[in-house]
């Protein structure tokens, strides 16, 4: 059985449509098994339909008005052209003042997902021999979830898709079976461990950062970009451990993982949606297969 699996990432999940529009249309790569996290998740359903176009137009076209419906900064750009965050004062004064537990809320977001994904797309889904699983942290219990499409309804499945690329505390908190619910990412980036347990031999791996550390994050210039630069720093530290836990699961199971990182750092704020750059993300990643696979560079992990 072969397996896809894409990590969480923001704005960078457009690198990950590119690479995976290349592994299925130029490849021709059939997978049983599409796991993803945050940003993963939302493309996984339009990759397992084989509706590439579609979800690259979705993801070419976004803005912070499209995941958002109270956003909690702005959006400035610095001399040297990169982008910063500051904070929206008075929409975190907003959110505070009606007891959200959150700087913003990212309700836009659980609609675009229901918007893009039909009920016949999803029963089509559920009724293949596919497999279509998401992943959540839940808070309450300290644990990863993984949601199978298999498992829920329309409805729920929806949320869980939108649950699992909720970055809180900048986007919503989900209560759901009195649990409090929040992105897949603060448990599990790179859920190779579970692609295996479901009977995966065979893995792509599409983790949207750089294999080794390049340059430095740019020093904090508010509260809500040193909170972004702590988060960063975590989730690196998760993928890490989440990768060689991976690999040691791969050798004991004798099966096999293909890895494509970003080539460059993309972003330092993936919360940060601009239409432009994500366009050139996705042709970057489809290249970026297309020279991989050429050059069969892959890193394989089949023996010890």
């Amino acid at each position: 059985m072969r397996a896809l699996v894409i990590s969480g990432g923001g704005s960078k999940g457009a690198f990950a449509g590119g690479v995976a529009q290349y592994l299925m249309d130029d490849m021709k790569y059939e997978y049983d098994i599409f796991i993803g996290t945050s940003t993963g998740s939302l493309l996984i359903s339009h990759l397992a339909l084989g509706k590439v176009d579609e979800i690259r137009r979705i993801y070419t076209s976004v803005n912070q008005n499209s995941i958002f419906s109270t956003c909690p900064f702005i959006i400035k750009t610095d001399k040297q052209g990169n982008k910063q965050i500051e904070i929206n004062h008075v929409n975190v004064l907003k959110s505070f003042l009606k007891g959200k537990k959150t700087f913003g809320e990212s309700l836009n977001l659980r609609q675009l997902i229901r918007n893009a994904l039909s009920v016949e797309d999803f029963e089509s889904l559920k009724a293949s021999s596919k497999d279509i699983v998401v992943t959540v942290s839940n808070l309450s219990l300290n644990r990863v979830e993984y949601k199978s499409i298999k498992n829920f309804d329309y409805q729920e499945f929806c949320d869980w898709v939108w649950i699992s690329a909720n970055f809180t505390p900048f986007m919503s908190l989900v209560e759901k079976n009195g649990c409090e619910y929040a992105d897949g990412g603060f448990g599990s980036m790179v859920p190779i461990d579970e692609a295996i347990s479901r009977g995966a031999n065979e893995i792509d791996v599409i983790v949207l950062q750089t294999e080794v550390s390049i340059g430095n994050h740019h020093q904090s210039k508010n509260v809500f970009s040193l909170m972004t630069n702590i988060f960063s720093f975590m989730s690196n530290r998760i993928e890490k451990q989440n990768i060689h836990i991976g690999k040691l699961i791969t050798i004991y199971n004798h099966a096999i993982l293909n890895f494509y990182y970003t080539p460059t750092v993309l972003t330092n704020n993936a919360l940060v949606f601009d239409a432009k750059l994500m366009a050139e993300w996705w042709q970057k990643g489809y290249e970026y297969a297309k020279k991989k696979n050429k050059g069969c560079d892959f890193a394989v992990y089949n023996e010890l």
